[in-house]
């Protein structure tokens, strides 16, 4: 089919500020501190209302351990997980070139899992309370960075005649014109609300109204894992893959299910009850 030239046409700016070429202040770039600004906002939150270990004067130590773990490992697990590697003889600075785009979930929650690991161990907190906190406050970060992938005509759905279908330039080679490019579904809008709103009502309903988070260390890091795995899967459904399928599946859902099963043995584990300090 032809696309009518009643669908939206994304051709939004991916910079707030350019200054020359692919350099300037990027959106995708400050959803990432918007991400990182409300987890700690939160934490701040968690900590005033005794809910938990981390105090208040190592948020930002936290924070900075977090971030290091993100960019590090979402950067090297899209060029892992993605099919970067494969370029790496006709292009082996690749992977330090962040401007150019490419980071995966999966590789940024390897990075974070292991920045969260070492600074338990050396502040002395539970590691599981740890990953239960980041859990919480994480799907700020994806509903930011997925608007971001939207502003940037990136990670575009499949082809569709739905009335709010969008047109993204970028799906064709430059120069097509506009009314051989097929819309396609903003399954980054609908990867917002699912594991951006959804998830995020859904963590802080768990660690506001229920007592997991000190009953059951790591339970809520397992429920995240279970909740992202599942609605990354429904995403997937109407996202174009993004790289080479996996035993017939798209990267992000074959990854996933390694979410799922992470998140079945950490929610079915008990371990001890924490002691909280007052608010």
């Amino acid at each position: 089919m032809t696309a009518p030239l009643a669908y939206w046409v994304d051709r939004l700016d991916p910079f707030l500020v350019h200054f020359t070429g692919r350099f300037g202040v990027r959106y995708y770039g400050l959803a990432y501190a918007a991400g990182f600004v409300a987890a700690a906002w939160l934490l701040g939150a968690y900590a005033r209302a005794g809910r938990s270990l981390l105090p208040r004067g190592k948020i930002a130590d936290f924070m900075v351990a977090a971030m290091v773990g993100v960019v590090l490992g979402g950067r090297i697990g899209s060029y892992l997980l993605y099919d970067g590697w494969r370029g790496f003889g006709l292009d082996p600075l690749a992977i330090v070139r962040v401007w150019d785009g490419g980071m995966s979930f999966h590789g940024g929650l390897a990075g974070v899992i292991l920045a969260v690991s070492w600074f338990a161990r050396r502040e002395g907190i539970p590691l599981l309370h740890l990953w239960d906190l980041v859990a919480s406050a994480t799907p700020c970060g994806l509903l930011f960075g997925r608007v971001a992938n939207f502003i940037n005509g990136e990670l575009w759905g499949k082809p569709t005649d739905v009335p709010w279908a969008v047109i993204f330039p970028r799906s064709m080679p430059e120069g097509t014109p506009l009314h051989l490019i097929l819309p396609r579904h903003p399954s980054q809008l609908y990867e917002a609300a699912m594991e951006g709103l959804l998830l995020l009502g859904f963590m802080q309903w768990r660690l506001w109204r229920s007592d997991v988070l000190r009953a059951r260390p790591g339970a809520l890091a397992g429920e995240f894992l279970i909740g992202y795995a599942c609605l990354r899967i429904a995403g997937e459904a109407f996202r174009e893959p993004d790289a080479s399928l996996v035993l017939g599946l798209s990267r992000g859902t074959f990854y996933s299910l390694f979410m799922i099963a992470f998140g079945v043995f950490l929610r079915l584990r008990r371990g001890r009850p924490l002691a909280f300090p007052e608010a």
